[in-house]
């Protein structure tokens, strides 16, 4: 596979080698897909995380298990300054 990359990109990848860090492109190149991959999992992980407890919030609504906005920012707001635990 042969990739074309934009001047700005070009220069990035120079500035790293530069840097001493890297012993060639083909190492920025893989340094920037491996950070790829890691940003991904963090994504899917953090929304699997999201659905499930959005999940638990449509379950405590249908139980009727619910509080309006302003008492639920009042209580948010009082963990804040005195957190328990």
């Amino acid at each position: 596979m042969q990739i074309v990359l934009p001047p700005e990109l070009e220069a990035l990848v120079q500035r790293q080698l530069t840097s001493g860090k890297y012993n060639s492109a083909i190492d920025v190149i893989l340094a920037a897909i491996q950070l790829l991959e890691q940003q991904q999992d963090i994504y899917q992980g953090r929304l699997q995380e999201l659905q499930r407890e959005a999940l638990i919030g449509k379950q405590a609504s249908q139980r009727g298990e619910v509080v309006d906005g302003a008492t639920a920012m009042a209580q948010i707001r009082a963990n804040l300054r005195f957190p328990t635990g």
